[in-house]
């Protein structure tokens, strides 16, 4: 049965690519919209924050842009961290006299990324959807992408790229080169060095000992690349130890009163609302006022408070840290989610072939310039 669905999506595909190609009606359509130059923009900051909010997440549907951006990614990473290692030096006349550093293109600029995609430089859409398709469309293999298929296709594209972000970062720390950051060579970023106590991050021990200990899965003193990422990223980790550092940390900043634990006030004004924006249903009800929520928020503190004793310690915080710190599963989905409902002209809850090139700019939210014109326009949903 798999071989005939396979064979059925063969000759769809090429029906609609001949379609394509050789209608007149759409001959004109197609130059503009099908095989635009692809120009990048940079996506790059070097002040990370513990948080990340949907509108910032950005993940690349295209495996081989993501590929392109990281490369981009890389030469500003190698060419901010020069000036940092002069800046920390002291260094001052070589910071303004190092090599290439003038040739080097200004990064607010767009990349022109057409040379990577196609000998005829230019930038297929149609082909490429194509070929992704059938990457896509794996479980079951039906001819169509449900939302589950997308979501976790984004979860690939994102875990890829957080992990080549977290393997570049690791090589600052890493001092002998032996693959393993122990405490003592790791560096927090500059900015948060040169910051107060009260800083967002440092205070919440964000980058002490605590954090790289809890990171430390097998206990020996050192963080390889998975317990280094995880340290980058805790959301998405696996580390019970790590999931519990993240509860105490969550305690320690919302408690006001320094009683090491929450009580109702200390929760409903700062982990209620992260928790009910977590659950789409709840998305509607933002504007709600505080005395109609403050209702659902203490039956809900009482669920979680296990014990009873009217406050949350840590580990009662633990059935919720997934939502108070969503992992890249969460924001896939949420892109998913979205590409569904501006793609899916028939509105079945899952895409065909045709739903997708019908509607290119969803996936590639990127810059498409006409060869002719200097004009452009900006699909900028994700960036």
């Amino acid at each position: 049965m798999s071989k005939i669905s396979v064979i059925i999506y063969i000759t769809v595909a090429l029906l609609i690519l001949l379609l394509i190609s050789h209608s007149p009606n759409k001959q004109r359509n197609n130059h503009h919209r099908r095989h635009r130059r692809l120009k990048l923009r940079s996506n790059f900051s070097f002040n990370p924050t513990t948080t990340t909010t949907p509108a910032d997440h950005h993940i690349s549907f295209d495996p081989l842009v993501a590929d392109i951006e990281r490369k981009r990614e890389d030469k500003e990473w190698e060419k901010t961290h020069f000036f940092s290692d002069h800046q920390d030096s002291g260094d001052q006349s070589e910071q303004h006299a190092a090599p290439g550093m003038e040739s080097q293109p200004e990064w607010e600029d767009f990349i022109d990324a057409e040379d990577y995609l196609n000998d005829e430089h230019k930038f297929n859409i149609t082909h490429r959807l194509v070929l992704l398709f059938p990457k896509i469309d794996v479980d079951p293999v039906d001819g169509f992408v449900s939302e589950p298929e997308l979501t976790e296709w984004n979860l690939e594209q994102s875990q890829r790229d957080v992990l080549h972000r977290s393997q570049r970062e690791m090589e600052l720390h890493d001092k002998n080169h032996d693959g393993l950051v122990s405490f003592g060579e790791y560096q927090p970023p500059s900015w948060v060095r040169d910051s107060d106590n009260t800083s967002f991050g440092y205070d919440m021990g964000w980058w002490k000992e605590e954090h790289f200990k809890a990171s430390d899965a097998d206990g020996d003193g050192f963080l390889n690349l998975t317990e280094f990422n995880d340290f980058q990223h805790p959301a998405d980790t696996k580390n019970p130890k790590l999931l519990q550092w993240l509860c105490k940390e969550e305690v320690r900043e919302r408690d006001t009163d320094k009683d090491g634990k929450l009580n109702f006030k200390e929760f409903f004004h700062g982990l209620f609302d992260l928790v009910r924006n977590y659950d789409e249903e709840s998305h509607n009800s933002s504007h709600d006022s505080a005395d109609s929520l403050e209702s659902p928020a203490r039956s809900f503190f009482a669920q979680l408070d296990k014990d009873g004793d009217g406050y949350l310690s840590d580990v009662e915080l633990l059935p919720i840290i997934g939502k108070l710190h969503p992992s890249e599963r969460y924001y896939a989905k949420q892109q998913a989610d979205y590409i569904i409902q501006q793609a899916d002209a028939d509105k079945d809850g899952r895409l065909s072939l045709t739903e997708m090139i019908d509607s290119p700019y969803v996936f590639y939210s990127a810059i498409f310039d006409e060869d002719e014109d200097e004009d452009y326009e900006y699909h900028d949903e994700f960036r």
